[in-house]
């Protein structure tokens, strides 16, 4: 009986070849639209996290219990130095390195500014951050570098002084002593991000720890994953590693930064405001279809009920037919959609004026769409059920239909 079902339906549907294709075609186009656009968000999100993090924040921190809701200079990682070395061991991974952080106020002959001042590991800081293949003039800290410090563009313009000048700083020490020392400019670096470029300089982890009082401490130790799916794995073994000290915390990214978080999840919500409207469109086209072929069958239908085939079972006929336009419009469009997406998965995607505006702020310059299992079933997985949904206003004429006024339609 059940095949019977499905060869009448599928005989049904084909009655009106163009229509049933216009339907179909308007599935199909929808569902590979929807393919490429959720992966190429999906992608545009890790390339959004992994270009944020990787300018200075990480995939992962190690740090004080309380310094990220409370960045006090107390709030240390000790022996910092040796506890990064065995993280980069214990991971096998280089993309490990430590920090210390402090707010002074930097004067140069003219102006002072108060900016926050990081001592980095020169040797292992451009694994986790893009800032010292950012340095436009002059050039990065080295192991040798001491009393060396990198500038942004935007201090040096404020503080008004270039390559080889001097700069002196003056801040609290991890003792509440007063932290001081001169400085000479070596390399002056453009982020593209002004704030950074405004209130950021950089020094040797040692010259700081030194000037600071920091006794050979630091206040986080940065990790990068190889990509976002990695961080979970990554942040687990980091806290393995730690585990013996209780007073210190391994964050992600998410609660590092989570207006970044936030951010994507508003465009999430915008974006799918508009993958509405379109599955909205294809569900009143499939209603408008089913409708049309109810109507045009009212005599077929009541001749059917009349020889006592009952309501429900035409009603499960049209949902039947419906069916089995959502499964041809869903497997056409995710075929579509995939071959598509892979391809420019492979090979990228761009458009005007992206390549120069990478160029500046040192990106990539092109876009790779995500494909996954996700980004391939959930839209079109909800235009299907959308297009079911819409047909159960036309089943339900069929419960109100009577066989007699029926057989008399023209």
């Amino acid at each position: 009986m059940i095949d019977v079902s499905l060869r009448l339906a599928w005989r049904n549907l084909w009655r009106y070849k163009r229509r049933t294709w216009l339907t179909v075609g308007a599935m199909i186009f929808s569902n590979a639209l929807l393919v490429f656009s959720v992966s190429l968000q999906f992608g545009s999100y890790d390339m959004m996290i992994n270009n944020t993090l990787q300018v200075f924040t990480g995939h992962i921190q190690v740090q004080h219990d309380g310094y990220q809701q409370d960045p006090k200079m107390r709030r240390v990682v000790p022996d910092i130095v040796a506890m990064a070395d065995g993280l980069r061991s214990a991971l096998g991974s280089n993309e490990v390195a430590a920090r210390g952080a402090g707010f002074a106020l930097v004067s140069s002959t003219d102006r002072s500014y108060g900016l926050q001042i990081l001592g980095v590991e020169p040797g292992f800081e451009s694994n986790v951050s893009t800032i010292p293949g950012l340095v436009k003039q002059g050039r990065y800290l080295n192991n040798d570098s001491y009393d060396e410090i990198v500038i942004g563009s935007v201090l040096a313009r404020n503080l008004k002084v270039a390559l080889g000048d001097e700069i002196t700083f003056l801040g609290s020490g991890r003792d509440d002593s007063f932290a001081a020392g001169v400085a000479k400019i070596v390399g002056i670096f453009e982020t593209g991000s002004a704030d950074i470029d405004r209130n950021m300089a950089q020094v040797s982890l040692a010259y700081f720890q030194d000037s600071f009082a920091m006794e050979g401490s630091g206040h986080s130790i940065v990790l990068r994953a190889e990509n976002i799916e990695g961080v979970p794995a990554l942040r687990t073994r980091a806290k393995d590693q730690v585990a013996g000290n209780d007073k210190l915390v391994v964050l992600d990214w998410e609660t590092l930064q989570p207006g970044l978080k936030q951010a994507i999840q508003a465009d999430m919500t915008s974006a799918w405001f508009m993958y509405s409207v379109l599955i909205v469109l294809v569900a009143f086209s499939v209603l408008n279809t089913q409708l049309m072929s109810v109507l045009e069958r009212t005599r077929e239908f009541g001749t059917m009920m009349a020889l006592g085939l009952k309501p429900s079972r035409l009603a499960r006929l049209v949902m039947t037919e419906t069916a089995m336009m959502a499964g041809l419009g869903l497997a056409i469009g995710v075929l579509t959609g995939f071959i598509i997406t892979y391809y420019l998965s492979v090979v990228g995607f761009s458009y005007p004026g992206m390549e120069e505006m990478a160029a500046r702020f040192n990106l990539p310059d092109r876009m790779y769409p995500s494909v996954s299992m996700l980004s391939l079933v959930l839209g079109p997985g909800i235009v299907a059920l959308g297009c079911l949904l819409a047909a159960v206003y036309p089943a339900l004429r069929l419960y109100v239909l009577l066989p007699i006024e029926a057989m008399r339609a023209v």
